[in-house]
């Protein structure tokens, strides 16, 4: 990781006003001025034996979407073939004649029980409807449904290939389709998506908030139901504009429209919606109306991928912490919530149980476990056991299990 980037990650809570009285918090910290330092925070440690062997001799792809449902069960969703590499990885699957045995890509969606079982697995093309060229995010709702969008790109640059979500059953039973691929027609079409990136469904409104997305540049809300359309906003609450804003430039303003893709989009148990938009280095905060509240800049110096890549809550009631992917610094941010000030951060980048090559979602499960997965090269899933409050430094890197 380049020197530069550990000087913009931050732990302090600094709030100035900018345009139209928006309050805007940037996150950021000198690492040497830290350098010893502890705070309270969750504690976690990575378990390099979660989840067990996949049977059949199935490889994971990218592996781009992460959900836990009501019974601890850790649902993925990954890319396979399309991302494996057909000579070296699965040889089995292109050329039994040079590989007997290894290996074969898993199906696009994976279940784990809490002991890291696979006890379910479905997914790809079927009957009635268009599965995702290129499947991105996994919800299971409180009814037991699961939630797929998709980001694949059209033939031009403005129409999404992946204009569509999909809702299933836990057992792979198609339920419904929202929207059709490649009819995306931008960021204000009622109708279609624009390369849905995440989804998140309140059990209370029965409302399905969609981070749309990878084409789009706005929050979408559906009935989760009907599918019906029901609103709809871009940065800051205001209309989306399609108009291409150029490259993220962090001497510059905060842009006043989200730029692609709006990755995430999380409701809290206190109505707050918290969305990710990714390549702004930042977070904006709604009420589940559109009604914008504030921002959080994180890493403002993150170039490319950017910075804010996924957004999970702690498990007790007042979720009193939010923690924060991020695939390009390669490392999970843990933030008090009501403040939005960071704490600390866990993980770096490599390999090994612990460490991170593009983590690309997160989830919690009722014991407060994190799991992360990861995309590209990554093509994994782990999980980091919560092991209560207490002191950590604020710089963690990989959190190796004690003795």
């Amino acid at each position: 990781m380049p020197a530069s980037r550990n000087v913009v990650i931050g732990a302090s809570f600094v709030t100035v006003l900018i345009g139209l009285g928006i309050t805007q918090a940037v996150v950021e910290r000198s690492a040497e001025a830290q350098d010893g330092k502890t705070v309270q925070a969750p504690r976690f440690e990575v378990d390099p034996f979660w989840p067990k062997p996949l049977p059949n001799n199935w490889l994971l792809g990218s592996t781009i979407g992460v959900g836990v449902d009501a019974q601890d069960h850790v649902w993925i969703v990954h890319r396979g073939g399309a991302t494996l590499n057909a000579r070296t990885e699965m040889g089995a699957a292109t050329d039994p004649k040079t590989a007997e045995d290894c290996c074969v890509p898993a199906p696009p969606v994976l279940e784990f029980d809490p002991a890291g079982n696979l006890v379910g697995h479905w997914g790809g093309p079927g009957e009635g409807y268009e599965w995702p060229k290129s499947n991105h995010g996994i919800t299971i709702d409180h009814k037991g449904n699961v939630w797929i969008g998709g980001n694949e790109r059209g033939d031009d640059t403005k129409t999404f290939a992946d204009g569509q979500v999909l809702k299933f059953t836990r057992a792979g039973k198609f339920l419904m389709q929202i929207g059709h691929a490649s009819k995306s027609g931008g960021s204000n079409d009622t109708e279609n998506f624009g390369g849905p990136a995440k989804i998140f469904v309140d059990p209370r409104s029965n409302e399905v908030f969609i981070a749309d997305g990878y084409g789009n540049r706005r929050v979408i809300v559906i009935d989760a139901d009907t599918g019906k359309y029901k609103r709809h906003w871009g940065a800051y609450g205001a209309k989306p504009d399609d108009t291409n804003i150029g490259r993220y430039d962090p001497s510059a303003p905060p842009a006043k429209q989200f730029r692609t893709p709006v990755h995430c989009a999380e409701l809290s148990n206190d109505g707050l919606l918290y969305v990710c938009d990714r390549p702004n280095d930042r977070i904006q905060i709604f009420k589940p109306d559109g009604t914008f509240v504030k921002e959080v800049i994180i890493a403002p110096k993150t170039l490319g991928d950017g910075s804010v890549w996924d957004i999970a809550f702690s498990k007790d009631p007042q979720q009193r912490y939010m923690y924060v992917a991020d695939g390009k610094n390669e490392k999970v941010y843990i933030f008090q919530r009501d403040t939005m000030q960071l704490l600390t951060s866990f993980g770096a980048g490599g390999r090994q149980p612990g460490q991170f090559f593009a983590v690309h979602s997160i989830a919690t499960d009722s014991k407060g476990n994190i799991y992360t997965t990861e995309t590209y090269e990554g093509k994994r899933l782990q999980k980091f056991v919560f092991k209560g409050v207490g002191a950590v430094p604020v710089n963690q890197g990989p959190p190796w299990p004690t003795k």
